[in-house]
């Protein structure tokens, strides 16, 4: 058995990867530049032999992390960036997902106990606005027994937003869809996970309206909790791979 300790798992790239791959090159190319249209969904996915369902997570991925930009009238367009920071910005994306899972939430925790503090020295009347939104959206969904991680994650990028750091808030793009990822694909946190995050947002909010940064803080560090000690049981050299299972 120890011979096969020498080998390792083949990782299959998904459709979603070599979409993403392939936009990346015509980028590093010069044949997509900054403000360059994209076609329409039904002829890109003519185009690559895919289906629209991969397509367009590879186009909302982009999106999410700013190096695609929708815009109304105009479609899809590539950002405003110079190339090589988009080319950059891409190869660190796909490196993320096969990163140590345990790294990324340990990451997390640290980030954002920073960020509920700095959000409740800093928010604004209108951030307190953006994030009840987020908030009430992902209730609405636990309410009617929906998938809600995008909503979840909204709630915490919104108050990253508020806490006024640029830097904390592009970290935070970077990391948390991945493990959100997992989350949705895993139930990493069990039944009722879902309810009481619910209510330890409520708590999180209300500590941030009263500017309580300590509060806010130990407030973001037991609503991680469970997580935390979840990936305190992954064994050493346990990854999550591009598809979103454990290796």
């Amino acid at each position: 058995m120890e011979i096969l300790n020498n080998f390792s798992q083949i990782e299959v790239e998904s459709p979603v990867d070599k979409i993403i791959k392939q936009i990346r090159d015509l980028i590093t190319s010069g044949q997509l530049n900054a403000g360059d249209r994209l076609p329409s969904e039904r002829k890109l996915s003519e185009k690559l032999g895919v289906g629209r369902t991969h397509l367009r997570e590879a186009l909302q991925k982009l999106e999410f992390y700013g190096i695609l930009k929708t815009r109304p009238q105009s479609g899809t367009v590539v950002a405003g960036m110079g190339i090589p920071a988009l080319e950059g910005l891409i190869t660190d994306m796909l490196g993320l997902q096969g990163r140590d899972f345990k790294s990324l939430v340990e990451t997390r925790v640290i980030l954002e106990t920073n960020i509920a503090q700095l959000a409740a020295e800093n928010r604004s009347d209108a951030d307190i606005i953006e994030i009840e939104n987020a908030l009430n959206a992902h209730r609405v969904k636990i309410e009617h027994n929906q998938d809600a991680v995008e909503e979840d994650l909204l709630f915490h990028l919104k108050i990253a937003e508020a806490g006024k750091n640029s830097v904390l808030n592009s970290l935070m793009l970077i990391i948390t869809p991945d493990i959100m990822q997992y989350f949705k694909k895993h139930n990493v946190c069990g039944e009722g996970r879902a309810e009481l995050a619910v209510k330890q947002h409520e708590r999180l909010l209300q500590h941030i309206v009263d500017r309580n940064p300590d509060k806010a803080g130990e407030a973001l560090k037991e609503h991680l909790r469970e997580i935390s000690e979840y990936v305190k049981t992954l064994k050493d050299g346990i990854k999550l791979n591009g598809n979103g299972s454990l290796t």
